[in-house]
């Protein structure tokens, strides 16, 4: 396979990303929210508490780093309404997200889970969300969980980031394009 495909793996082996694997075993940076929005204003960002970090936001906050950082504790107002309030600073959640160096933005975002079956309807009710839907969302609290998290991670950024793919673009199997909507 690697000796019909030698052009495409060298364009993959040309861009190495920056960060060394070995520079990336080291323990990775982490600041909640508060402190990344200090970080940005010093920046020279006009953000405030509350607001979501977009693509700019987010390689500003990883631009002094050569491997991925940790944003944890965003606000409650910007995030899913399942994710845990945190007990002691119910304004954030529970959460994180993991930020590639080098413009890649979020591969990893994650947060424990409301198992509380009244703040979860409390919080279906807030977002607007029809509640047939979520019932049987609503039944797994209702009838027996426990505290728990999860985590989403966006395969195509990783390896874009990884393997130093300049374009996201390209290291997904069916990229819908202009010209090109189905696979």
């Amino acid at each position: 396979m690697i000796g019909r495909s030698k052009s495409e793996a060298s364009a993959v082996s040309s861009s190495p990303p920056k960060s060394s694997p070995k520079e990336t075993w080291k323990p990775f940076p982490r600041f909640n929210y508060r402190e990344a929005v200090e970080i940005l204003q010093k920046k020279g960002f006009q953000v405030k508490f509350g607001d979501d970090f977009g693509g700019d936001e987010e390689t500003a906050l990883a631009s002094d780093f050569d491997r991925p950082i940790m944003v944890t504790r965003y606000p409650v107002s910007i995030k899913a309404f399942y994710m845990q309030p945190d007990p002691n600073d119910p304004d954030v959640v529970l959460g994180l997200d993991m930020l590639a160096p080098e413009g890649y933005g979020e591969i990893i975002s994650g947060s424990q889970r409301i198992h509380d079956h009244d703040l979860l309807l409390a919080r279906i009710v807030q977002h607007n969300l029809p509640l047939e839907a979520f019932q049987w969302y609503l039944d797994v609290r209702k009838y027996g969980t426990f505290p728990h998290a999860g985590f989403g991670m966006g395969l195509e950024r990783l390896v874009a980031w990884v393997c130093g793919v300049p374009h996201l673009r390209e290291t997904i199997p069916y990229p819908r394009m202009l010209y090109r909507i189905y696979p």
